[in-house]
């Protein structure tokens, strides 16, 4: 069996030592869906849920929660991101909401994480600014899709 790479020989977690690794541009895509009723679809079309702007406040909640991913994730480094988007996209067939993030580095590890957490984020806002009006939301599929840059390489998720 490998040796995690977060675990010391006496088996106490430690950050993993990106001292010697060479910077790379790194990218890394991550999604993520809410589902809801029909009826809360409606009210962010018509602008009428109790707290506003709903995707554009999840949007914001997302990009910032991805800058503070290290503060967040106790073993992940803190990392200088040249971009971080999230987009929310209003999916009638689910019904409910697809999200999305691009984060892009360039820099010794990869940005998964931060892509990972603008998604959970951006989710968890949706949820919080239309509870008001739908309990009964479903936070589902939150997944990195794919990741470019450094020794492994190109990686996509199955489709």
């Amino acid at each position: 069996m490998t040796r995690l790479s977060h675990v010391d020989e006496e088996g106490r977690a430690r950050m993993v030592d990106v001292s010697d690794k060479a910077p790379t541009h790194r990218v890394a895509t991550a999604r993520g869906a809410i589902i809801c009723r029909a009826e809360t679809i409606e009210q962010v079309r018509a602008g009428t849920t109790p707290k506003g702007s709903v995707i554009q406040v999840a949007e914001l909640a997302g990009t910032m929660a991805a800058k503070k991913t290290a503060e967040l994730i106790p073993l992940c480094h803190p990392l200088p991101l040249t971009k971080a988007a999230v987009t929310i996209v209003i999916d009638d067939a689910l019904p409910g909401f697809n999200v999305s993030a691009e984060v892009r580095t360039h820099g010794p590890t990869g940005v998964e994480m931060e892509a990972l957490t603008a998604v959970s984020v951006a989710c968890l806002t949706l949820f919080d600014m239309l509870k008001a009006i739908d309990r009964s939301m479903i936070i589902q599929g939150i997944q990195v899709v794919t990741k470019s840059g450094g020794r492994s390489g190109d990686w996509a998720a199955d489709a």
